[in-house]
């Protein structure tokens, strides 16, 4: 089954993506790659989920939010390309980020939210290279930002 229908299958919203908050871009095509500027966790009202991991929220919420990281990637990708995932040949690397207490130390299962989603979306191409690493805090006080790198066909 192809990325398209993988999302649909999996029930996502990519319709939606939150736009830019300052001065630049969501993602650059160079090449055969295209680099997604950070997003944030994003529910489908608009609404941005807050808070700092350690603290206010647990490590499956935390997921949860990376999850909704992803979806929101997923989407600001699809509108960059046109329309559709399809075109996509493999998702390269994450970087993110988790705004957490300084004993924290489970940022990887944070990260695991959007990476599970992305290999549930494009199979073995959705297996990437990553950095997951803690922050003192991040914009508006979002828990999670993610970036991504992915390659073209």
């Amino acid at each position: 089954m192809n990325a398209d229908g993988k999302a649909k299958e999996l029930g996502l919203d990519l319709t939606h993506s939150a736009g830019p908050v300052a001065n630049y871009v969501p993602a650059v095509t160079t090449g055969k790659l295209v680099y997604l500027s950070g997003k944030g966790p994003t529910r489908p009202d608009g609404t941005l989920v807050l808070g700092k991991v350690g603290a206010d929220l647990n490590v499956d919420e935390a997921y949860d939010a990376a999850r909704l990281v992803g979806i929101q990637l997923l989407a600001a990708l699809r509108e960059h390309l046109g329309g559709s995932l399809d075109s996509v040949s493999r998702v390269i690397k994450l970087l993110g980020m988790v705004n957490c207490t300084p004993d924290f130390g489970e940022q990887p299962k944070v990260i695991n939210g959007c990476s599970d989603l992305l290999v549930a979306v494009f199979g073995e191409n959705g297996k990437h290279a990553r950095s997951a690493v803690g922050m003192g805090s991040l914009p508006n006080q979002i828990p999670v930002e993610i970036e991504m790198i992915v390659e073209l066909k």
